[in-house]
C-alpha cells in the first residue's frame, strides 16, 4: 500500500484521512476492492485504470483522430454567396470553415478524397498536400476553408482555441473597419456615416471612382465604348470587350481635369461628414492606367485617407512601385494573392505601404500569420480584407490576434440582418467595432444550423452526403 499512495499523494494520516483521500481521488469503495482483492481472474490493471480514470475526458483522442467526411451548404446573402465547410471526425468532433465570397463550393469538394483518414491535428502537413490545387482569388477558397476547418478540429481536440496554435495573441481585441454603402445625396450617406459611428466603428471605407463619373459629359476620355458602370458584370460583352475582365492599363480611360475636381468634391464632402480623427480608406476606382492612377492618388492627399486600395491589379509589382513612389497615401493590395510568394516580391519591391490579404484566398490562417510575419520584420503593416459568414470571420480573429503587424479587419456585413445570429458560442460578436478574442476551444463558435438553413442558397442542399467525392483518381505529386 505504501507503494501505491506514494505515487498519489504524500503518505496519509489516520485511517479516517485516507478514507477521504480515496474518495477525493476518485478510489470509491470499488476501487478498494481492486486493490486489495488480487485473486486471479477477478480485476485487472487496465480495468482498474479506467475507472480510477473514468471522470477523464475521452471526447478527444488527439493522436486518434481522423476524418471521415466532408459536407458543405451554401448559404446566400451572408452578405454574398459563401459555401459552409464541415468536417467530421470519428471521435464527433467537428470542423468548420468556409469557402471565399463568390467561389464555388467544389473548390473544396475535390479535395476530400485528399483528406479522408488523415489526422486535422496534422494541419500544415496536409495543407503542404493540397495547396497545389488553389490558385489566386476564388480559385483559393477550396484549399483555405478546409485549411480554416482544420485548426477548428486541432483546437478541440486539444482544448485550446485556434490562436493558441499559431503560438497566442498579441491582442485581446480585434479591430473592425465597416464598408459604408453609398446614398443619391450626402445627406443619404451621412446618416449612413452617423449610424456607422453610433455603431461603434472606429475605422471607415468608402468607395468612390471613374464609375461615378460614367456618362457625365467631360469628366472621361474613351468611356463611352466600355461598361464603366458595370465594374462587376463579368458576362456583358461590349464593342471593345467585357470591362469587368479587362485589366487595367488596356482600358486607356483617363479622368480629366473636370473629372479629378469631381472626384476631390466628392471626398471631400464625405471627409467633412467622418471628420478627420478616424481612419477613412478608400477602394474600387475602376480600370484605368498607372498614369490616371497617380493623378487620382495626387488629387486625393489632402483628405489623408488610410490608404487606396487595388488601383492596380496586385501582379503589376512595377506599376505599384511607380504609384507608391509617386504619392504620399499609403497604398495597399492583396485580397486576392493565394500564398506568401506573391506578397514577397510586392514587399521585397517596396511596392505597397500596406498588405492586404483575404485569409480565404491568402492560404488560411497559418500562411496569413506567416505573410504578416514576413512583412512585420520589413516595416510593413497588414490589414485584411473579408466578406464572408462568421465562420470566416472567426478564422480572421484568431490569425490577427496572433500576428503582431495587424490593424483593422474589414466586416462587410454590418448590415445584414441575423448575421449575428449564424453562430453560437458568442454574443455578440460585433461590439463598437471591436471583436473579443474567444478563448474557447477551435474557432471559438458553431453553426447556428437553425439560421443557416434560412440563408441557404436556391437550390443547394443541406449537408447532403458527397460519396462522389470519396474517391482519389489522381496522382498529385509535382515532382519526379
Amino acid at each position: 500500500m505504501k507503494n501505491i499512495f506514494s505515487r498519489l499523494s504524500p503518505p496519509p494520516g489516520p485511517a479516517s484521512d485516507r478514507r477521504d483521500f480515496l474518495r477525493n481521488a476518485g478510489l470509491g469503495g470499488l476501487s478498494l476492492g481492486f486493490m486489495f482483492d488480487k485473486k486471479p481472474g477477478r480485476f485487472s490493471a487496465e480495468q482498474e485504470m479506467e475507472f480510477i480514470t473514468q471522470k477523464v475526458s475521452r471526447d478527444s483522442k488527439p493522436a486518434d483522430l481522423r476524418i471521415t467526411d466532408l459536407r458543405v451548404a451554401v448559404l446566400s446573402g451572408v452578405p454574398f454567396s459563401s459555401p459552409i465547410i464541415r468536417i467530421d471526425t470519428n471521435q464527433g468532433l467537428v470542423g468548420w470553415g468556409e469557402v471565399r465570397d463568390g467561389a464555388s463550393a467544389n473548390y473544396a469538394l475535390m479535395l476530400k478524397s485528399r483528406l479522408l483518414g488523415k489526422n486535422p491535428c496534422n494541419v500544415d502537413q496536409i495543407f503542404k498536400q493540397i495547396k497545389q490545387f488553389g490558385g489566386h482569388s476564388r480559385a483559393a477558397g477550396g484549399v483555405c476553408g478546409v485549411e480554416m476547418a482544420l485548426w477548428d478540429l486541432a483546437g478541440k481536440a486539444y482544448n485550446v482555441p485556434a490562436y493558441q496554435l499559431l503560438g497566442g495573441k498579441f491582442r485581446d481585441y480585434v479591430r473592425l473597419y465597416a464598408d459604408t454603402p453609398e446614398a443619391d445625396t450626402y445627406e443619404g450617406f451621412a446618416q449612413n456615416m452617423k449610424k456607422r459611428k453610433d455603431q461603434g466603428y472606429t475605422f471607415l471605407k468608402m468607395d468612390f471612382g471613374i464609375g461615378m463619373l460614367a456618362g457625365q459629359p467631360g469628366m472621361l476620355v474613351n468611356a463611352d465604348n466600355w461598361s464603366v458602370k458595370q465594374q462587376w458584370n463579368d458576362r456583358e460583352s461590349g464593342k471593345l470587350g467585357n470591362y469587368a475582365n479587362t485589366k487595367h492599363p488596356f482600358t486607356r480611360i483617363q479622368v480629366t481635369k473636370k473629372g479629378l475636381d469631381k472626384l476631390v468634391e466628392h471626398v471631400g464632402k464625405v471627409r467633412d461628414i467622418v471628420g478627420y480623427d478616424t481612419p477613412l480608406a478608400a477602394d474600387h476606382f475602376g480600370h484605368f492606367d498607372v498614369n490616371t492612377a497617380i493623378q487620382i492618388g495626387k488629387a486625393m492627399e489632402p483628405f489623408r485617407l488610410a490608404w487606396l486600395e487595388d488601383l492596380v491589379p496586385w501582379f503589376y509589382t512595377d506599376q505599384w512601385k511607380q504609384i507608391t513612389d509617386a504619392i504620399e497615401t499609403p497604398t495597399i493590395t492583396g485580397e486576392d494573392i493565394y500564398l506568401k510568394e506573391d506578397f514577397i516580391k510586392l514587399i521585397d519591391a517596396k511596392a505597397i505601404d500596406m498588405i492586404h490579404p483575404d485569409l480565404a484566398s491568402s492560404g488560411g490562417l497559418l500562411e496569413t500569420k506567416k505573410i504578416g510575419d514576413y512583412a512585420e520584420e520589413k516595416g510593413i503593416p497588414m490589414a485584411m480584407h473579408f466578406a464572408g459568414s462568421p465562420i470566416s470571420m472567426m478564422a480572421n480573429v484568431h490569425c490577427a490576434a496572433a500576428t503582431e503587424n495587424f490593424v483593422a479587419l474589414e466586416h462587410h456585413g454590418v448590415d445584414v440582418v441575423g448575421w449575428e445570429d449564424l453562430i453560437t458560442g458568442m454574443k455578440p460578436i460585433t461590439d463598437k467595432g471591436f471583436v473579443k478574442v474567444p478563448d474557447k476551444p477551435g474557432l471559438g463558435v458553431e453553426l447556428n444550423e437553425e439560421v443557416a438553413k434560412k440563408f441557404l442558397k436556391k437550390g443547394a442542399t443541406w449537408f447532403a452526403p458527397t460519396d462522389i467525392w470519396n474517391t482519389k483518381d489522381s496522382a498529385d505529386r509535382e515532382w519526379s
